[in-house]
C-alpha cells in the first residue's frame, strides 16, 4: 500500500512548553526526510505525533489512508529482560502487537459480540499487512545476511552492542510499513550496517521521516530536510539533500544577519535625528522665553511658530521610527563550547604491542604489534565484534595479552570516552561523582563547568546510571576539559551528540596536540580529522594503513 502522511500547522512540545509550531509536511511514498536541531529541539517529540503516539498541541496529523501502517522504531537505550531476539523483532514490525489483536477478535467469532467478524477482518488484514505470516521464516535469512549468528532465541540482554544493533536492523529491514519513522536508526551500527541500511532506506517506496546524527548517512539519503531552531524558535523546510541544506541555511543564517543590521542602522539613525531635532525644539522654546519681551507679540508669535514647526518635524520623525518593519535579531542558541586540557608530554613511545595475543571464548586477537608514540594520531575501524574495545584495553594496559607483551609509557596521561560513557561512578549524582573525578575543584567550579555542557541543576543532582547517553557523552566531555589529557582515547564519541556538539568534539580535536586514539565509524569525523595512522581490525588481525 502507497500511503501520505500530512501534518498541518502542527506545534509540540511538553507540558506548557512549546519547542515548535506551525509546522507543514507531507510526506509522499519515496520522501526520505531527515529531521535535524540541537538536543531538546523536539525531534523525537515529532516523530511521536506523527506516529499518533501523542497529539500535538496545535494542528493536525492525519493519514492516506487512514489505515495505513505507520512503523515508528524509536531509540531503545534499555533491553526487555527475557525477550529473544525473534520477539524483539516482532515487537519492532508490528508483528506481535498484529498478531495479538487478531488472536484476540478470533476470540470473539461466532460470539454476540457486536462486530465481531469486521473487527476480525480488519485485524486479519492488519496482520498480513505487518509480514506477521511467514516472519518466522524470513528472520533466519536477514540474521544471517547481517552476520548475527546469535540465533533468533537469544536474549537481547545477552548481546554486545553492536550486536544490539544489528538486530534493530535486522527488525526494520523485514518491516513491511506504509510510512516509516526512524530514531536515530544508525547508534552503534558498523560501516558494514551503515550501508546496508542506506541502501533499505533509498530503496524503500514507503515515506520516511528519520532523526540522525550521522552526517554521511544524512547526506547519502535524505531528499528534504526539516530544521527544528529552539533558539529562533522557527521550524524550517528545506528540499534537496543535506548537503544542500548546510548551504542553504548559512546562506539563509547570512541574509537574516544582514536583515537585521540593516534594520538596526536605519532605526538608530532615526532615533538619533529625532533626539536631536527634539534637542533643537526644546532649546528653541527655551530661548524664545529668554529673548522675546513680553510686549513684543509678533517676535513672540513668529518664534512659537518656529518651535512648532521643530516639533511638527520631530512627530514626523517618529512616525518614521514606528512605521519601519521590525526585524527581530537572530538568537544564537546554546553552544557547547569545548577544549581538552593539556597535560605535560609523555615518553616518547605512549604504548607498544609486541606479538601480542589475546583469547576469549572462541575469538582471538592477534597477534598484534604496533606503537603508539607521543602525539600520534591514529584512527581505528572495524566491523563489531572484531576486536577493536580489546586491542584498546590491551594499549592501555586494563588487559594483559596471553602470549607475547604489551607495555605502557611514563607519565601517560590518560583521558577517556568509552562506549559506555563509564568515567564517572554510577551510584552518585552527576555533581558529586564529578567533583571525585577532580578533587582540586571546588563545587562551585564542578557546577560551572557542567553548566557551560548544558548540564544544569536537574541533571547535576540526578544520579550518573540515569542520565541520558546524551548527559553522559556531554559529561565525559566535561571531564576531559577539566583533566590534562596526553593521550587521548575516544571510543564511538559522536554516539547521541547532536550535530553541533559533533562540529565542536572537531574543533576541539583539531587544537589537540597529544596522542590520540579515535574509533568511530562516523566517516565524516574520520574524513574531518586530521589522523597520521589508520589501523583496521577484521577477525582480530589489525591491518595498518
Amino acid at each position: 500500500m502507497t500511503a501520505t502522511l500530512v501534518a498541518k500547522d502542527v506545534a509540540g512540545g511538553h507540558g506548557h512548553r512549546v519547542l515548535f509550531d506551525a509546522l507543514d509536511l507531507t510526506v509522499a511514498p519515496g520522501d526520505v526526510v531527515g529531521v535535524v536541531g540541537a538536543n531538546g529541539a523536539g525531534k523525537s517529540t515529532l516523530l511521536r505525533l506523527l506516529a499518533g503516539v501523542d497529539e500535538p498541541m496545535d494542528g493536525t496529523v492525519h493519514l492516506a489512508p487512514a489505515d495505513a501502517f505507520v512503523g515508528w522504531l524509536p531509540q531503545e537505550h534499555d533491553r526487555v529482560p527475557g525477550e529473544t531476539v525473534a520477539a524483539y523483532v516482532a515487537r519492532r514490525t508490528g508483528a506481535a502487537a498484529a498478531t495479538e489483536a487478531m488472536e484476540r477478535t478470533a476470540a470473539d467469532l461466532g460470539s454476540d459480540v457486536p462486530g465481531a467478524d469486521d473487527a476480525y477482518a480488519v485485524a486479519f488484514d492488519r496482520w498480513m499487512a505487518s509480514g506477521a505470516a511467514d516472519l518466522e521464516d524470513r528472520l533466519p535469512g536477514v540474521l544471517a545476511e547481517l552476520g548475527l549468528d546469535v540465533g533468533a532465541d537469544a536474549l537481547m540482554t545477552s548481546l554486545s552492542g553492536g550486536q544490539a544493533a544489528r538486530a534493530a536492523l535486522a527488525a526494520l529491514l523485514l518491516s513491511r510499513f506504509d510510512v516509516v519513522l526512524l530514531d536515530e536508526p544508525t547508534n552503534d551500527l558498523d560501516l558494514e550496517g551503515l550501508e546496508r541500511l542506506e541502501t533499505f532506506v533509498r530503496g524503500l517506496r514507503s515515506g520516511v521521516v528519520l532523526v540522525s546524527h550521522d552526517r554521511e548517512f544524512l547526506a547519502r539519503c535524505v531528499t528534504r530536510v526539516v530544521e527544528l531552531d529552539l533558539a529562533q524558535h522557527q521550524v524550517a523546510v528545506y528540499d534537496g539533500g543535506y548537503d544542500a541544506y548546510l548551504d542553504a541555511r548559512a546562506v539563509a543564517r547570512r541574509h537574516a544577519r544582514e536583515a537585521y543590521e540593516q534594520y538596526a542602522e536605519k532605526r538608530g539613525d532615526l532615533v538619533a535625528r529625532s533626539r536631536t531635532m527634539r534637542e533643537w525644539s526644546s532649546q528653541g522654546v527655551r530661548n524664545a522665553m529668554k529673548k522675546s519681551p513680553d510686549n513684543d507679540k509678533i517676535r513672540r508669535r513668529a518664534q512659537s511658530e518656529s518651535s512648532e514647526k521643530q516639533a511638527q518635524k520631530v512627530r514626523q520623525m517618529e512616525s518614521r521610527i514606528a512605521r519601519l518593519t521590525e526585524v527581530e535579531e537572530p538568537r544564537k542558541e546554546w553552544e557547547l563550547r569545548f577544549s581538552i586540557a593539556a597535560a605535560p608530554r609523555s615518553s616518547s613511545v605512549v604504548a607498544t604491542l609486541d606479538e601480542a595475543v589475546v583469547r576469549r571464548s572462541g575469538f582471538t586477537l592477534g597477534p598484534v604489534s604496533v606503537q603508539v608514540d607521543a602525539g600520534q594520531r591514529i584512527g581505528i575501524t572495524g566491523p563489531n565484534g572484531a576486536g577493536k574495545s580489546t586491542l584498546l584495553a590491551l594499549l592501555l594496559g586494563r588487559l594483559a595479552p596471553d602470549a607475547g607483551r604489551a607495555s605502557q609509557g611514563v607519565s601517560v596521561a590518560v583521558g577517556e570516552i568509552d562506549q559506555a560513557r563509564t568515567g564517572l561512578a554510577e551510584e552518585l549524582p552527576l555533581g558529586e561523582a564529578f567533583e571525585l573525578a577532580v578533587p582540586d575543584w571546588t563545587p562551585a567550579d564542578v557546577r560551572t563547568l557542567l553548566a557551560k555542557f548544558g548540564l544544569k541543576a536537574d541533571q547535576v543532582g540526578s544520579l550518573v546510571g540515569r542520565l541520558s547517553p546524551g548527559e553522559r557523552t556531554r559529561a565525559a566531555m566535561a571531564l576531559l576539559q577539566a583533566r590534562g589529557v596526553n593521550l587521548l582515547v575516544l571510543d564511538e564519541p559522536t554516539n547521541h551528540l547532536d550535530l553541533p556538539a559533533i562540529e565542536q568534539l572537531e574543533a576541539a580535536l583539531a587544537a589537540y596536540e597529544g596522542a590520540l586514539l579515535l574509533v568511530s565509524h562516523d566517516r565524516r569525523l574520520l574524513e574531518n580529522v586530521t589522523l597520521d595512522q589508520h589501523w583496521h581490525v577484521v577477525d582480530g588481525q589489525v591491518a595498518r594503513r
